[in-house]
Formats: C-alpha cells, structure tokens, sequence
C-alpha cells in the first residue's frame, strides 16, 4: 500500500522511482523493496517531506 502510494505521487509529478530514489540520497531499489516490507520511519518521514504530505498519508488505508 506505501509503495503504491508512492508510485502515484511520483506519476503525479512526472518523476521516476529511481530519480526519487536519487534525489533522496536512497540506495537503487529500496523504495521498491517496500512492495513486501515497511520502511524505516525516518525514510518514510523524507518521502513524505519530499511530496509535502504528512506521513499519515502513507499509512491511511
């Protein structure tokens, strides 16, 4: 669910998962990774930064 909400907000913007990934200073893949795991907070915390949503928005159902 975190990841296809991340999905989304990056289609928004036009951006790629790995451009996110790069702009975020993020090994390659990690956000994917999070299709089967949860992320550390303080990851899931500069992503919402970086969209400008709270990070209640990643964990709403």
């Amino acid at each position: 669910m975190i990841y296809e909400k991340i999905k989304h907000l990056c289609y928004k913007r036009h951006i790629s998962i790995y451009r996110l990934e790069k702009d975020l200073g993020f090994s390659s893949c990690s956000v994917c990774k999070w299709k089967k795991s949860k992320p550390a907070v303080d990851k899931l915390q500069k992503v919402a930064d970086y969209f400008g949503v709270p990070i209640e928005y990643f964990l709403e159902e």
